[in-house]
């Protein structure tokens, strides 16, 4: 199953009526795994829980089919239990001992073939005489959260689960927890909501909403793992909010409430405070290598799986010059989507390098697209494609998820393309992808290598890359991308474009010297390369002036970078 799309807030909370002691969902497996593989695995593909608890069993992780429909579904791995009879799961080294009995709950989620055959759920305090559980099969198949009732966990400090398919159904288990739970607690508190105080490039901070009633009859303490206590006060308030204010983006909040015989812990996960791109929008990739770029705050991401990465180095488009990083994923996983000003007139275009360095794992003759023009919603409405044709591929371009529209050429594994699609909101029903332009030429003039026809599009305001599956998806690389309303951003001859302020290059044409201004008088870098993608010049510019008198008469690049904002024009030395 191709991955399951996350809400756009990226925000799950989780709310346990109790203390939790242990959870389990599994981690991120890369594939089918077996148990005794998985544990040796590394975060993310492995358990949440190390020594000195335990898991083996006959059964095997997978990743897809992943849970989902109840709250605190985790959605990414999840232990199978095939249709052999016996095949199972035992959790051992799991310490109860600090709860009572009769307040241990236990829950998991659960997914089965076949609602005639009921999973057993059985206990052990010593790994050799097991207790089988008491539970409500559910009645439909798919997934739903199990709740054991109270008074059948042992309080040990050696306590072991064991999850068996007794006949041939197919099972599936995630998102195990036990719990200690009050009777007689009275305090009920909501689904918690986090929302973002402002949304920048920087990291901002956020604040968590808890609603709750049944207070007000006993001293309350709130303890939150960060960030600061507002809000209402469940010791003199019968209703209201608890509000925690100021935790850091990307940090999880706990918040843990206890008071007479109330012990709630209520967990979940940073929203992404990330903003919307202006246009013109420049990616050069350039974050710490290895860092998933969806981690960063430009892009976000869009569904669960492999992260694309951030790798070393540039691809060359002569006479595009590269600056930063680049970014490389394969295969399944994860989406990424960087999200631009939402616009409806005019033409939106994209632009970047690509190449396609392995195709050993994709089917001959499979095809899959890498790359799309989505609205803000996330609808895909325009797809480049790639189609492994021997040991070469075609690129296509399309609205819809399939196509018969590839370019011709048959292009080698490590070639260096750089594509770019429009959409005329004008027009409305054509859209255009251009590979491998003349970037000192190009114009909404220059023949098309492909055009598809789609339904009006109303609004574009994302750019989405896509890794579908391991014998779909070849290995890509990226870089440079650009997202621009203007096509003489794309035209390295135009002096259009530039994301410095001020910035002035004079004389052009010039033999011996260069001068450069800008509005922040900032410390500017300049490389210049010549027709052959060769850098010639890469220096950091002194009294605003470059010193050319090595350089013969010919036509060059310059890439003018200041503060982590680039410029590129062209320079003709004579």
């Amino acid at each position: 199953m191709k991955q399951i799309y996350s809400l756009l807030l990226m925000f799950v909370g989780t709310l346990s009526f109790a203390q939790t002691f242990y959870t389990e969902n599994f981690g991120i497996p890369t594939g089918t795994t077996t148990l005794a593989n998985y544990t040796i695995g590394t975060t993310p593909a492995t358990f949440q829980n190390a020594a000195p608890i335990t898991y083996t069993g006959t059964g095997d992780v997978r990743v897809n089919a992943t849970s989902t429909g109840y709250s605190g579904a985790s959605g990414d791995g999840n232990v199978f239990l095939t249709t052999t009879a016996g095949r199972h799961l035992i959790i051992s080294g799991i310490n109860s001992s600090a709860y009572l009995q009769a307040d241990i709950q236990l829950s998991f989620g659960h997914s089965t073939g076949n609602i005639g055959t009921q999973m057993v759920v059985e206990t052990s305090t010593n790994g050799t005489v097991w207790n089988p559980v008491t539970f409500t099969q559910p009645g439909n198949t798919g997934w739903n959260l199990i709740t054991v009732a109270s008074n059948q966990i042992p309080s040990s400090t050696t306590l072991s689960l064991r999850f068996t398919q007794p006949a041939g159904a197919q099972m599936r288990i995630d998102d195990i927890k036990l719990a200690s739970v009050s009777a007689s607690c009275t305090l009920v508190l909501g689904a918690p909501g986090a929302v973002c105080n402002a949304s920048t490039l920087a990291l901002d901070t956020y604040n968590v909403t808890i609603p709750f009633s049944g207070a007000g009859n006993a001293t309350y303490v709130i303890t939150p793992s960060s960030g600061t206590i507002g809000g209402d006060n469940p010791t003199s308030v019968v209703s209201g909010n608890i509000v925690i204010s100021g935790i850091t983006e990307g940090t999880a909040f706990s918040v843990n409430v206890t008071g007479g015989t109330c012990n709630f812990t209520t967990t979940g996960n940073s929203p992404e405070c990330k903003p919307t791109n202006t246009l013109p929008f420049n990616e050069p990739f350039n974050y710490t290598v290895g860092n998933a770029l969806g981690s960063e705050q430009k892009w976000t991401n869009v569904s669960s799986g492999d992260p694309i990465l951030i790798e070393a180095g540039n691809l060359t488009y002569a006479p595009l010059v590269a600056t930063g990083n680049s970014a490389s994923f394969s295969g399944l996983g994860n989406d990424v989507i960087t999200r631009f000003t939402p616009t409806s007139s005019g033409t939106v275009y994209a632009g970047f390098m690509l190449s396609v360095t392995d195709v050993t794992s994709v089917s001959d003759g499979n095809e899959s697209y890498f790359a799309v023009f989505t609205d803000q919603a996330l609808t895909f409405k325009l797809r480049l494609f790639t189609k492994r044709v021997g040991t070469q591929y075609q690129i296509g371009f399309d609205s819809a998820s399939t196509t018969t529209n590839y370019d011709a050429t048959l292009r080698n594994i490590g070639d260096v393309v750089y594509v770019i699609i429009g959409y005329d909101f004008t027009t409305n029903t054509i859209a255009k992808a251009w590979i491998n332009p003349d970037l000192l030429t190009f114009t909404n003039a220059t023949p098309a290598t492909l055009t598809a026809t789609t339904t009006a599009i109303v609004t574009l305001g994302g750019f989405l890359f896509r890794q579908d599956a391991a014998n779909t998806t070849p290995t890509i690389k990226v870089d440079e991308l650009k997202i621009s309303t203007s096509v003489m951003d794309f035209n390295l001859s135009s002096t259009s474009f530039s994301q410095i302020d001020g910035l002035k290059m004079y004389p052009n044409p010039t033999k011996n010297n260069l001068f450069i201004e800008t509005t922040l008088n900032g410390n500017i870098n300049v490389s210049i390369v010549n027709m052959l993608g060769k850098e010639v010049i890469n220096t950091e510019v002194i009294n605003n002036t470059v010193n050319l008198s090595n350089l013969t008469s010919g036509i060059y690049i310059v890439k003018i970078t200041e503060e982590g904002k680039t410029s590129t024009k062209k320079l003709i030395v004579n």
